[in-house]
């Protein structure tokens, strides 16, 4: 049997943005997701995750649940035995984008959470295609179901993230390092340095997706990661 398969979501995402990947996966392996609501601080919520994980596992992150990721690889090594970084980030917050966040979370608590929402997306997320609109409405479906404080709290926890190339640097599991080639948010140039950085890593482009490939180019994502999950596990 595979070792459990842990997937941890994006900014104000909930297990739906792996529903693909789960219906498809869960029959062959043991998949879990969780959440990453709880903590003002990237630390936090990894330190929080570790102590309901199991003793070792693979670990798929897409956004910032990459950036969460990054930091139980760093907190964690040993119990982690692939690793898989989609549409993600390895580095700090620069100080535009953290002081850009305040006037975000200034209208969220006004009550204008959607408005923030379709303004942050619009540009950033998704590549054109005929599913589009749907998966908008299905990530604005899950912001309203997170809610306000989590927005404020995930928005708190990536201005103080800390840069992570060090980490990546010493990672020595099978990774797969994965993003859509429209991602305005989380570039493909970022991911090839990525990549880089990481032993014997492998890049997949996916042509047709944007910041969430995981529902825009689901049959592919999901070919993807089960091809890394039946990658030979490094002797350590």
């Amino acid at each position: 049997m595979s070792e459990p398969l842990v997937f941890l979501p994006g900014m104000m995402c909930d297990a739906r943005l792996f529903g693909p990947q789960l219906a498809a996966l869960s029959p062959d392996y043991s998949v879990m997701v969780c959440p990453i609501t709880r903590g003002e601080r990237i630390e936090e919520i990894a330190s929080g995750l570790l102590n309901d994980l199991p003793a070792k596992f693979a670990l798929v992150g897409l956004s910032m649940g990459g950036i969460v990721a990054m930091e139980i690889l760093r907190r964690a090594p040993d119990r982690i035995t692939r690793l898989a970084l989609l549409d993600t980030n390895p580095l700090a917050e620069t100080p535009q984008v953290a002081a850009a966040r305040e006037p975000q979370i200034v209208k969220v608590r006004a009550g204008r959470m959607q408005d923030v929402m379709r303004e942050e997306m619009k540009p950033n997320y998704l590549a054109p295609g005929p599913y589009r609109n749907e998966i908008l409405d299905l990530v604005m479906d899950m912001a309203d179901a997170l809610g306000p404080d989590v927005f404020v709290r995930q928005s708190r926890a990536l201005q103080r993230r800390r840069d992570q190339q060090g980490t990546l640097r010493k990672c020595r599991v099978p990774t797969l390092v994965m993003c859509g080639a429209h991602d305005a948010l989380c570039p493909v140039k970022r991911h090839t340095f990525m990549a880089e950085l990481i032993h014997g890593a492998e890049l997949r482009v996916l042509e047709h997706a944007g910041h969430l490939p995981t529902l825009e180019m689901p049959d592919e994502t999901t070919a993807a990661l089960r091809t890394w999950m039946r990658q030979p596990l490094y002797l350590r």
